[in-house]
C-alpha cells in the first residue's frame, strides 16, 4: 500500500490543522493506521493510532485531548485533527500502516510509511 500524507503547514499557537493520509493500491479496512512525528534533532515518536478492528484509538500523552484520529475506509483515508497546537508540536508528521496489526501499536516498525508533511507552530 502506498501512503500520501498532506495537510501540514504553518499555524499559530492555539490553532488547528487537519492532516490526511490517503492510501492507494488497496483498501485500508484491514490496516492499522498510525501517525508518528519527528521534530528537528529528535527521534521519531508515536502520536496516535486507529486499529483496523475499530474500537479504541490511542494517543501519546502529549497530544491527548487535543488531537483526534479517524478513518474513512471507503475513501482509504485516515485523518488527524489537531487542535490547540503548541510550538512543541512542530515536526514532520508521518502516517504509517500495517495489515492486521493488533498489538504494539506504538512501536514504529510499521512496514508502510508516507512521505511526511511538515507542521510548524509559530507566531
Amino acid at each position: 500500500v502506498q501512503l500520501q500524507a498532506s495537510g501540514g503547514g504553518l499555524v499559530q499557537p492555539g490553532g488547528s490543522l487537519r492532516l490526511s493520509c490517503a492510501a492507494s493500491g488497496r483498501s485500508i479496512s484491514t490496516y492499522t493506521m498510525g501517525w508518528f512525528r519527528q521534530a528537528p534533532g529528535k527521534g521519531r515518536e508515536f502520536v496516535s493510532v486507529i486499529p483496523w478492528s475499530g474500537g479504541s484509538t490511542y494517543y501519546a500523552d502529549s497530544v491527548k485531548g487535543r488531537f483526534a484520529i479517524s478513518r474513512d475506509n471507503a475513501k482509504s483515508t485516515v485523518y488527524l485533527q489537531m487542535s490547540s497546537l503548541k510550538p512543541e508540536d512542530t515536526a514532520v508528521y508521518y502516517c504509517a500502516a500495517d495489515r492486521l496489526r493488533s498489538y504494539h501499536y506504538m512501536n514504529d516498525n510499521y512496514p508502510y510509511w508516507g512521505q511526511g508533511t511538515q507542521v510548524t507552530v509559530s507566531s
